[in-house]
């Protein structure tokens, strides 16, 4: 954080050339500025390039107030809380105002009081941004008196008029003057309350108790919301969406490499002295391939989504199972497999909602299927039972036919699955090469993918049990 500027009173402000502008003309001021160097507006939000940051950039340019509709997990409060950095670094509010009033133009009566009394030798004090971004989580239990105001009543016992603005203790909007106010979840605000947001939203002043006090406030007011929330938990009332000039409608990535490069960016990968942790890739598309098959799958209800936090916290569920073995085992290397995918039952189960109230299907059943889909969608791709891969794999396949038959386990050590493994011919280097690699980790993780994903295009049989799982022709 860089040092305030050294005016300490509304003589020195004056000398320095101090200019005031709005919040709306900083924010236009400040994205003008960064695009013109080429700066990111929103830094490690992924896949909204050419959808939802134009969109942003039209509002901010325009001076809008902005609404951000879309389900769980699509980086929407991350970004309104982005636009701070397109606050001036610091501003200039009379010493001890409540509501960061400009000396130069203050509008609270106590303020302004103070200005008219002291003149140039009245005290400021500057202000950083981040103490000009405000966040409320909207709950039913929200009044008025939280976002706006109220009258206090020790003021009122002291003798003050009721009428007296002097006598309100300023809500949170009020105190966010010259700044940005953000209120998450708006439907979940009762319809009383969100009418209490004309007036700051329209006329840019507040009404408490039944009486008016003019206070034009200068703030940017922003909100988030699910689409779906306007007839399940709530609803936004028709004229106060009015009043939200832009509405910014954000999704889901819409390819699965914008997915994995989410996850990869947020996803904490355990650490442990000595052991060497890795992710194949096959078993990255797969994890992101869960969740795209669980924004498709008509068990889930769509309207609640399925975050991106599902995929990444299944990255990190999956690459703890790989570390958990290779303690126990002693091995070097942490390599997850497919028989770990069983562990992703934890880490998807909260993310998911299911689409009936029965129990038709338990979640269990729902997040095997998913996984089962997201295999051979990957397997599909990769291996493909046609052209090159397919003559890759019939060496394989042959082998089985024979009689050969392949035992797995999520505990067995790696070198386990080595034992025998030249005497199917062709199938270390179809590991190898699926694998990126050839450590007994990489190659056992590999060996499993190939197996499940026969097993899934109908050329092997897979036996399960406790202890794991026996893939043979019969």
């Amino acid at each position: 954080m860089a040092t305030p500027p050294a005016a300490r009173t509304i003589g020195e402000l004056k000398s320095s050339g101090y200019e005031t502008r709005g919040v709306r003309d900083e924010l236009r001021a400040n994205l003008v500025e960064r695009l013109a160097s080429g700066g990111p507006l929103f830094e490690g939000v992924m896949g909204y390039e050419d959808t939802v940051v134009p969109a942003v950039q039209n509002a901010l340019l325009c001076g809008h107030d902005m609404i951000f509709l879309g389900e769980r997990g699509q980086a929407k409060s991350r970004m309104i809380r982005a636009l701070l950095e397109l606050l001036d670094e610091w501003i200039p509010v009379v010493a001890g105002s409540e509501i960061h009033d400009d000396p130069l133009a203050p509008v609270s009566a106590r303020a302004r009081a103070q200005v008219d009394e002291q003149g140039d030798l009245c005290e400021i004090q500057w202000v950083h941004r981040t103490e000009r971004y405000v966040e409320k989580l909207a709950t039913p239990d929200t009044s008025i008196a939280d976002l706006i105001g109220d009258v206090d009543p020790i003021k009122v016992a002291e003798g003050r008029s009721l009428g007296d603005e002097l006598t309100i203790h300023f809500g949170l909007i009020p105190r966010t003057n010259r700044g940005i106010f953000c209120i998450n979840e708006l439907p979940d605000l009762t319809e009383k309350v969100q009418v209490g947001l004309f007036d700051v939203m329209e006329e840019r002043d507040i009404q408490v108790k039944g009486y008016r006090v003019r206070l034009p406030l200068d703030v940017l007011v922003v909100a988030s919301a699910n689409p779906e929330d306007y007839t399940s938990r709530g609803r936004i009332i028709t004229p106060l969406k009015d009043r939200y000039a832009a509405q910014i409608r954000t999704h889901y990535p819409q390819v699965r490499e914008e997915e994995l490069s989410i996850v990869r960016q947020e996803a904490v990968v355990p650490s442990v002295g000595g052991i060497d942790v890795l992710m194949p890739p096959f078993l990255e598309d797969i994890i992101a391939q869960m969740t795209f098959e669980a924004r498709l799958s008509p068990d889930i209800n769509q309207a609640s989504g399925v975050s991106v936090r599902m995929s990444i916290r299944n990255f990190e569920t999956l690459l703890a199972a790989a570390v958990q073995r290779a303690l126990r085992t002693g091995e070097d290397e942490a390599v997850p497999r497919i028989s770990d995918l069983s562990a992703l039952v934890a880490s998807t189960a909260g993310k998911i909602e299911l689409e009936y109230a029965g129990m038709e299907r338990s979640e269990r059943d729902v997040i095997h299927d998913l996984t089962q889909r997201a295999i051979k969608v990957v397997f599909d791709e990769r291996l493909p039972l046609e052209g090159a891969a397919a003559e890759e794999l019939a060496p394989i396949l042959e082998a089985f036919e024979t009689g050969w038959k392949v035992e797995v386990s999520g505990a067995m050590p790696a070198s386990e699955y080595l034992v025998g493994l030249d005497e199917i011919t062709g199938l270390r280097d179809v590991a190898a090469r699926v694998a990126g690699g050839d450590s007994p980790a990489r190659l056992a993780s590999a060996i499993e993918f190939i197996l499940d994903g026969l097993h899934l295009s109908n050329r092997l049989n897979r036996s399960a049990s406790d202890q794991g799982a026996v893939y043979a022709t019969s």
